[in-house]
This record gives C-alpha cells, structure tokens and sequence, in this order.
C-alpha cells in the first residue's frame, strides 16, 4: 500500500474536521505539527509486536482494554518508531488523523478467524475486511472485521452478512461513520454513568 495515500484516505469521511485547527495552523508556521498532548506517550519502539499486550495494554483514545478487545484491537507504528496501540479501527483513525504529520510505517490489524488468543496481528495488506457484518465490534455500530483468509471473510459474510472490502475502503468508512459511533459512544457512557449514580445512591 503507498502510505501516502493511506493518508489521503484518512482524510475522508470525519477526518477533515479533526485536523482542521492543525492543518490551518502548519500552513502559517512550519514548525506546527501533531500537538503534544497527541503525541503517542510510550518511548520510541522498533520492535512493537514483541509483547504488545503488556506494552500496549490500553488504547489511549478510550481507554479499553485491549486485552479484552484482542478481536478488533490494532496497532500503529509510525515513521519515527513512536506507536499507538489502539482497539479498534474507530481509534486508528483518530490516531492516524491526530499525527497527521507522521507516516505510519507498519499497521497491523487482528485476524477475526483465528482461534488463537489473542488473535494473531498481520499487517493490513494481507487482511481482507468485512464491512456491515452482524457481528459485535469495539466503538462502531457498523462492524469492521478483518481476516487473514479471504475464505475465511467469505464464510462469515455468508453466515452474518456485510461487504468485502479493502484495509483502506474500511478505513473510509470508518470516518464515515465516525459522527454516529461517537454519538452512540457517549449515549452508552452516559447511560453507565445514570446506571453507577442509582447504584450508589441506592
């Protein structure tokens, strides 16, 4: 995949707005780039799939536990070897909006087929996405699965539905989607929220 235009792409949808402030900015001073508290936090890392989990334990865009979410977990890795472990690819795209001024080096995404926990992660190139299927999915309403084996994708778009896509048509997609899911993000927080109140309120 050429990553510039994986950034390109990145720009669709919602992505435009995220990065409107910043991209106004770099064009009146050079020196103006992803703001500091964007910045991934964890030290420079080459190497980030050796015990990812334990480096990686929470996204940093929401919070879950990426443990939990190993199904829809993924893992970025840009140019200068900073990296965001996220869950999903609803906080991908935040990562890759926020830095707009780093290339992703290596995406890697899980493979929802696989029996193994946790699911095993391979670069976004070899995936094959299911888009729209009527499975779960971390931070989206509109599922965004991604496979190993296009035979794999095939049998559970047969099964549960949804389109086969590309790592960039889900990525599109996502900020497509992005004003509803963090609409419906923040109703079901609020509603925890409400839940905890009367529960401790008795």
């Amino acid at each position: 995949m050429d990553r510039r235009n994986m950034l390109k792409t990145s720009l669709l949808g919602g992505a435009a707005a995220l990065v409107a402030g910043a991209a106004h900015a770099s064009e009146t001073c050079s020196t103006d780039g992803t703001p500091n508290q964007f910045i991934p936090k964890k030290p420079a890392d080459a190497k980030p799939l050796e015990n990812e989990l334990e480096k990686y334990g929470k996204c940093p865009y929401c919070g879950m536990d990426r443990k939990e979410h190993h199904k829809t977990r993924m893992l970025v890795q840009y140019s200068d070897d900073l990296v965001d472990g996220v869950c999903s690819i609803h906080c991908l795209a935040l990562s890759l909006s926020l830095n707009i001024d780093r290339e992703p080096k290596h995406i890697w995404g899980p493979d929802y087929a696989a029996s193994a926990e946790p699911r095993p992660l391979l670069e976004v190139e070899q995936l094959t996405y299911l888009i729209g299927a009527d499975l779960k999915h971390a931070m989206t309403r509109r599922s965004k699965h991604s496979f190993a084996a296009l035979a794999s994708a095939r049998e559970f778009q047969t099964q549960y539905g949804g389109t086969l896509a590309k790592f960039d048509e889900a990525l599109e997609a996502t900020y497509q989607d992005m004003a509803k899911d963090v609409a419906q993000i923040r109703k079901n927080r609020a509603e925890r929220h409400r839940h905890a109140m009367e529960k401790q309120h008795g």
